[in-house]
């Protein structure tokens, strides 16, 4: 493989803006989607670190063999953060990426506010 146009992957980076506060509080209904997710995309989980705050809140990191997934909410705003990565030197998994934050979206009923994707 050519290491000047080898590129590892896809990072993108979302703010939701989500109307349902209980989905923002949820994080057990997040774990049952995400291991949805990883199924259907054909991941593989290495991993998973879940903090609830006070508030109902919550921070989530999956590490994934491929990489990662993490999410950080906020239900006295109605945001959320998301952040998917994927990277794997035998094939482009940018489309992979870009599903999984739509199926996210479409979780949540979001709105997209900030959208970044980061080509490593």
């Amino acid at each position: 493989m050519d290491q000047n146009t080898y590129s590892p992957g896809l990072h993108k980076l979302v703010t939701l803006q989500v109307d349902e506060v209980d989905l923002l509080t949820n994080s057990r209904a997040f774990i049952e989607f995400s291991e949805k997710i990883i199924q259907d995309f054909e991941l593989e989980k290495v991993g998973i670190i879940t903090h609830n705050f006070e508030n109902n809140s919550f921070t989530i990191a999956i590490c994934l063999k491929e990489s990662h997934i993490c999410i950080h909410t906020w239900p006295e705003f109605r945001q959320l953060t998301l952040d998917v990565y994927l990277c794997n030197y035998l094939q482009d998994n940018s489309n992979k990426v870009r599903s999984i934050t739509n199926e996210f979206t479409t979780f949540f009923k979001a709105i997209v506010l900030k959208d970044f994707e980061i080509n490593r």
